[in-house]
């Protein structure tokens, strides 16, 4: 009985209306068109039946003037009227579109009603403080980056004045590591890059059979031009990587520096080779360690990487890979998932006709090549159904492929510029004299982009939790 005399304080009115009162604005509104959408907010609350449940949904209530009381933007409250009217939403281009998200959020209402009119644009603009947010997000994390790249590199040039001959040293370790630095700098940065070059394309030219030496057993030997060319190569890297050691300013970190390491790696083959022929002519028992010599001599292929020292695009790529292995595993997984599916639909309908694609580890490779889009040929299907499961394999790894690269590319524009300004930071630097001072970094810059993230992180926060409105108001 106390319930339903409160209901009947609750709605007095014969058809069941309440009045509301948002930011000043009053309206009377009725219960039939409040309850065509139940799971909004002033539908639930005609479904109270206790004052304290009424007040989990409003601000306050009036028992005298039997009214509620909302503390909201009245200026919106009209398209929330529009939406029980109509049953559609609408947005004008002059509103705020996070204020007017917060406020149907507030409401219960759904994205979902937008009009046709209107969901496009509203979307759109949605997408686009995101994606200013996520360029602003990576232009912070380029200048910080570079910011103690530049710090790391002036702390390692003074580090050469507290060393003997170290103004000497230094030149030579800026003539090595920096290829722009000055005019030798670059001489030598041109040489190393044809020296690689060469070497590589005589490891190339001698596996051609038109470049093939035979012995008086017809067994094919070494080609003494290749030879001289190889020795060459290893001498001149063999040299740099003792130089670059021999002048770095902390030994003790010189191979923790990835390009560093590729150029042991470079050279490592070859010592390793040679001392292998030693250990085979002196052991006939350990002549099977010739096999071995022949597979380190492959690993010769990595002085190609040794281009990246003069290569800010290969920088950037290797930065950018590290940076980004959980886009190359969401990358793997579609691909491991498609493959995995259009294996067994390649397999079901191909089993009995088609000798290639008669297990499905052999349907591993056929949808392998398929899904990249690379299509090789020797494994193709002959029924109608396993040409239309190829088709929607080639375009399944189309959208499986595009996707997570758009967010590789981006990242790659990010670091390729990050390493273009380093690098116009380290061929501008001048140490005649010792270094006198720190350098020329926009401290104020620096620091207002980690409080605008900061602001930036607690405004999404904010987004995110329309209930927290009031605090939001008293804050600003």
């Amino acid at each position: 009985e106390k319930k339903g005399n409160f209901f009947c304080i609750l709605f007095p009115e014969k058809d069941g209306a309440i009045r509301i009162n948002v930011g000043g604005l009053r309206r009377r509104l009725l219960s039939k068109r409040l309850s065509r959408f139940p799971e909004t907010r002033l539908a639930r609350l005609l479904r109270c039946r206790s004052k304290e449940s009424i007040l989990e949904l409003c601000d306050d209530y009036d028992d005298s003037e039997n009214e509620f009381y909302f503390d909201r933007n009245p200026a919106l409250f009209p398209y929330v009227l529009h939406f029980y009217n109509t049953g559609r939403l609408h947005v004008m281009d002059e509103l705020c579109i996070f204020s007017f998200s917060q406020e149907i959020e507030y409401w219960g209402i759904d994205e979902l009603f937008l009009d046709s009119c209107c969901s496009g644009s509203y979307h759109c603009r949605r997408m686009e403080p995101e994606e200013s947010d996520w360029e602003e997000r990576s232009e912070e994390a380029s200048t910080t980056s570079s910011f103690h790249e530049i710090l790391d590199f002036y702390s390692d040039a003074g580090k050469f004045d507290k060393q003997l001959l170290g103004s000497v040293r230094r030149r030579i370790w800026l003539m090595l590591d920096n290829p722009g630095y000055s005019i030798p700098s670059r001489l030598i940065s041109i040489f190393s890059i044809l020296v690689v070059l060469g070497s590589i394309a005589s490891m190339c030219m001698n596996s051609m059979s038109e470049f093939t030496l035979l012995d008086a057993d017809g067994k094919p030997r070494e080609d003494p031009r290749f030879e001289a060319v190889e020795h060459f190569g290893i001498g001149w890297f063999t040299l740099e990587l003792l130089a670059r050691f021999a002048v770095a300013p902390d030994l003790l970190r010189f191979f923790e520096h990835p390009l560093n390491l590729i150029d042991l790696v470079s050279i490592l083959p070859f010592y390793l080779t040679l001392l292998m022929h030693l250990v085979a002519e002196s052991g006939p028992a350990l002549a099977n360690l010739g096999r071995v010599a022949q597979v380190l001599r492959l690993m010769r292929i990595f002085r190609i990487l040794k281009l990246a020292r003069h290569s800010t695009g290969l920088r950037s790529l290797g930065a950018t890979l590290k940076n980004s292995y959980k886009e190359i595993g969401l990358l793997l997984l579609y691909l491991a998932v498609g493959v995995s599916f259009f294996s067994v639909m390649a397999y079901t309908v191909e089993k009995e006709d088609n000798e290639g694609l008669n297990t499905i580890p052999a349907g591993w490779w056929w949808a392998t090549v398929s899904m990249t889009t690379v299509g090789y040929g020797d494994v193709v299907p002959g029924s109608v159904a396993g040409k239309l499961t190829a088709s929607a394999c080639i375009l399944a790894g189309i959208l499986v492929v595009v996707l997570p690269i758009t967010l590789i590319f981006n990242k790659f524009s990010l670091f390729y510029k990050r390493q273009q300004q380093l690098e116009t930071v380290m061929r501008s630097c001048d140490f005649d004299g010792g270094i006198k001072e720190a350098p020329s970094v926009n401290l104020r810059n620096y620091y207002a982009h980690k409080v605008k993230t900061l602001m930036a992180s607690l405004s999404n926060m904010s987004r995110s939790s329309p209930s927290d409105h009031s605090l939001n108001v008293s804050l600003h």
